[in-house]
């Protein structure tokens, strides 16, 4: 199997020594810069478990010469999917699978969805002018949430701090040969990659989160400890949540603990930064559209009012603007 993993950071990285070594899949990477010329240089290096691993891969900025690839797996923050549509292309065969391996809400969100009254629609939010359904296309499309936690410790060197875990799934829900497949490569590569047959219900409950303490860390420079210990916080957070999960629920998503439940579950990761808050701090472009904005799009196409994550919305943006990272 051809696999392409096209953003070679953090999480890119990390999947890329660990299939790389297992030899479970002919692995080639996306990346540029000082991260790409280290990794083409001294190959990618993996620090995890207190051992190191260097995995010598085809690492390039020029995707084309990588010809046709049997699975591309989307490692990039998803509002840069767009702006690298052009250079996957020829990536694409009739056959090949796209893994979305992105926080929020996947492009293919509205494909297959069971009969939902919205099938076939895009979000302007994640995928401006419908181009990744028109260009990338739905069909191609396999749900997967990161769970994981990783850091671009410098050029070609990558830590891993906690997590394996993969759920993979298909827009339809059936457990397809080309997944199973999938599933197979990352398995071999000491990952857990279960198959789920409600995808979707597995990325709200990651972007429950998401959507309240990204940019609620953002705006007070807080860690999960505090922002879900804090009464007004934890407050906020919920009423953020509470607002979303109407929302899932009517395009039928389940969730399988309750807010509290939730809540309490971030609290106890610890003094950790959210990715949104690690982005301010190091200058870089914040996921404010795929994490919150997607999310009131989501409302207003439902007509459920969400004033908390509105008025939270606009603070992130402005705070962001100031900042020159949106």
């Amino acid at each position: 199997m051809k696999v392409c993993i096209y953003g070679a950071g953090a999480i890119g990285g990390y999947l890329g020594v660990q299939l790389a070594q297992s030899g479970a899949a002919d692995v080639s990477l996306v990346a540029r810069g000082a991260h790409l010329a280290a990794m083409q240089e001294h190959g990618l290096k993996l620090l995890i478990n207190d051992e190191e691993r260097v995995a010598k891969v085809k690492a390039t900025d020029k995707p084309a010469e990588l010809g046709v690839q049997d699975v591309i797996i989307i490692c990039l923050k998803a509002h840069s999917i767009t702006g690298a549509i052009d250079s996957m292309k020829p990536l694409l065969g009739d056959h090949t699978r796209i893994v979305t391996a992105v926080n929020g809400i996947p492009y293919w969100y509205f494909y297959k969805h069971g009969g939902n009254a919205f099938e076939g629609r895009t979000l302007e939010s994640i995928d401006p002018g419908g181009r990744q359904w028109k260009e990338l296309g739905p069909e191609r499309g396999i749900g997967c949430i990161v769970y994981p936690a990783t850091e671009l410790e410098g050029p070609g060197v990558i830590r891993h701090v906690y997590g394996d875990k993969f759920p993979l799934g298909e827009a339809s829900g059936e457990t397809t040969t080309d997944i199973q497949n999938l599933s197979k490569v990352f398995e071999a590569s000491g990952l857990k990659a279960p198959i789920l047959d409600r995808i979707r219900d597995e990325i709200w409950l990651k972007l429950w989160g998401n959507v309240c303490f990204n940019p609620i860390s953002a705006l007070t420079h807080a860690t999960l400890d505090v922002i879900c210990s804090d009464p007004a916080t934890r407050a906020l957070s919920k009423a953020m949540m509470l607002e979303a999960q109407q929302i899932a629920e009517t395009f039928g998503v389940k969730f399988r603990v309750d807010v509290e439940r939730r809540i309490e579950g971030a609290r106890k990761v610890g003094a950790h930064k959210t990715s949104m808050l690690q982005d301010l701090e190091r200058g870089r472009p914040m996921e404010i559209d795929p994490l919150v904005t997607v999310v009131q799009e989501m409302g207003r196409m439902t007509n459920i009012p969400t004033p908390a994550i509105d008025s939270v919305l606009g603070l992130v943006i402005q705070r962001a603007k100031v900042a020159g990272l949106y």
